[in-house]
């Protein structure tokens, strides 16, 4: 295939995704949005309030906020004129902010978000709800996806939301209800439009939307030998590091496959290898993928009990270490120069605190790059921890809650050697504080999953002659300088999933056209002349 063809190819997949007809409903809380039906319930608004917390990735001057003064059921909701189609549009989301000055009692701090029928005369008997946690002392962006999130149905017998069409109320309640807690929660951007937009900034354009590894963990037994590496030898020939006091095994006995789950198993055992014999056995996981810029997501329930310290990590594929899957093709480096990802660290002993890090040369063993959050459930209810990784930065969240970011000012060998592969880990390590009463617990692994960017995400074509965009990257304005023979011509705007977000005619050869209403990311310019189709990409930043 040539290289014009592969072009038009990709063109024609681009622009064959499926285009949603739905309205996109949003608001940004200075004018210029969809929604003029906010109300308060049991609590009070104030949909202009000055941005008292503008830090972060929420700088704007206004927001909504939102007073639950001792109300058992505050909310604030909004109507719209159209159902909603959850079957192709199934995602909103919003940023929050909730000082942890202005929370009383000791409710879970979270919010729902909970689509009704306002048609009803009890629009909640049939609302379906999403709960997510909430960090507090930060703005974070909060999703809510009605077809892969954990939702309740109030009504058991109500459909799944995304086969409903029966819903136009959407309704906000932070730190749950039937309690006269009072809580003060600061709320930008809400959108629907069934896609999640990346706005956490300049640089942030990647869509990692294309699937490149995964394990499901399917069948019963062994693992999947073909993308797992059990590292078992003892580094320097008589322990592990940080004092550990197990023995890594290949045995089914500390990793095995059911009902689609991956159980990788701490045990307090008599067990003798490489001529040393320990008391406790567990498992260290390689995968034999490695990859540069990606999303992981991993799907996990982590083990419990003092001593135990379960990761979902990453290290340099060139890190040479006796007995790693990769030493004997890539080894050159050693850590911490090959760079370490700690997407999730827990440790028995502070149960329910998960930890992300980074070690690099500049920061290393007691690093000062870490941030976490408490999960209330995070050794009873499976959760999803996730790493976003582009050529800037690093992003961690827990269920899409961001408790973490690393971007550091100046990116050279020392904090920065992250522009090269890295591979994922797996492991449980015991401590030798661990309980006198330990037997075994299990960290177990529903899915993992890698994604990058698919082509689509990245293609651009060549502008003809006869048209000018510029700047490019913009922030709110973009001028087209157009030839004659264009004038009157139709031009739409689609965003990176391939949504019609835009739409204009050619009135003069020169004009500036305002994008202030679109969200950061990634846009194309959508021109047809002559029967050919051009297409340019814009960042708006």
């Amino acid at each position: 295939m040539s290289q014009m063809q592969k072009n038009y190819f990709l063109l024609f997949l681009f622009f064959t995704l499926s285009i949603s007809s739905q309205s996109t409903v949003q608001d940004d809380f200075e004018g210029s949005g969809t929604i003029s039906t906010w109300a308060g319930d049991d609590c009070s608004l104030d949909t202009s309030f000055a941005n008292v917390f503008q830090q972060g990735i929420n700088t704007s001057a206004t927001v909504l906020k939102y007073s639950d003064t001792g109300g058992q059921y505050a909310n604030v909701c909004f109507d719209t004129s159209a159902n909603f189609d959850l079957s192709t549009n199934r995602t909103f989301s919003i940023k929050i902010y909730i000082s942890s000055s202005d929370i009383t009692g000791n409710q879970t701090n979270q919010i729902s978000l909970k689509l009704q029928d306002g048609s009803l005369g009890s629009p909640w008997s049939t609302q379906s709800e999403i709960i997510k946690t909430v960090v507090l002392n930060q703005w974070q962006t909060i999703t809510f996806d009605f077809a892969n999130d954990s939702y309740i149905n109030l009504d058991s017998n109500s459909a799944i939301p995304i086969n409903r069409t029966d819903f136009n109320r959407v309704l906000l309640q932070v730190n749950g209800e039937n309690n006269t807690d009072h809580v003060t929660a600061y709320i930008d951007d809400f959108l629907y439009d069934g896609t999640i937009e990346d706005v956490s900034g300049p640089g942030s354009d990647s869509v990692f939307d294309n699937l490149v590894w995964s394990d499901e963990f399917d069948g019963t037994g062994a693992l999947d030998a073909s993308k797992w590496f059990h590292q078992t030898q003892l580094p320097n020939g008589s322990s592990w590091y940080n004092g550990e006091i197990q023995h890594y095994t290949n045995r089914t006995a500390n990793t095995y496959l059911t009902d689609g789950v991956m159980h990788l198993v701490a045990k307090k055992e008599t067990f003798t290898d490489q001529g040393v014999t320990k008391q406790y056995t567990s498992a260290r996981l390689n995968s034999k993928f490695a990859f540069t810029y990606g999303k992981v997501e991993v799907r996990a329930k982590l083990p419990a009990g003092v001593g135990t310290w379960p990761a979902i990590w990453m290290l340099g594929q060139n890190i040479s270490e006796n007995g790693g899957y990769w030493d004997t093709t890539h080894g050159s480096v050693n850590w911490p120069d090959c760079g370490e990802v700690d997407i999730m660290e827990h440790w028995g002993s502070n149960q329910n605190y998960v930890q992300s890090a980074m070690h690099t040369p500049s920061s290393s063993g007691g690093t000062i790059n870490l941030g976490g959050q408490t999960i209330s459930t995070a050794s009873t209810n499976f959760h999803i921890y996730t790493l976003e990784w582009t050529s800037e930065k690093m992003v961690f969240k827990v269920d899409g809650v961001e408790h973490y970011t690393y971007n550091p000012v100046t990116k050279d060998a020392n904090t920065w050697p992250f522009d090269a592969p890295q591979y994922l880990l797996l492991n449980i390590a015991l401590q030798p504080g661990i309980s006198a009463g330990f037997t075994e617990s299990a960290m177990e692994i529903d899915y993992v999953r890698i994604y990058q960017q698919s082509t689509l995400s990245t293609v651009s074509f060549n502008q003809p002659d006869f048209i000018y965009l510029y700047p490019n990257p913009i922030e709110d304005k973009l001028t087209i300088k157009v030839d004659a023979k264009l004038l009157g011509k139709d031009v739409r705007v689609y965003s990176i999933l391939g949504k019609e977000v835009k739409r204009f005619a050619f009135k003069k050869s020169d004009t500036t056209y305002d994008f202030s209403t679109l969200k950061r990311g990634v846009y194309f310019i959508k021109l047809e002349v002559e029967g050919k189709v051009y297409m340019e990409k814009v960042v708006k930043i």
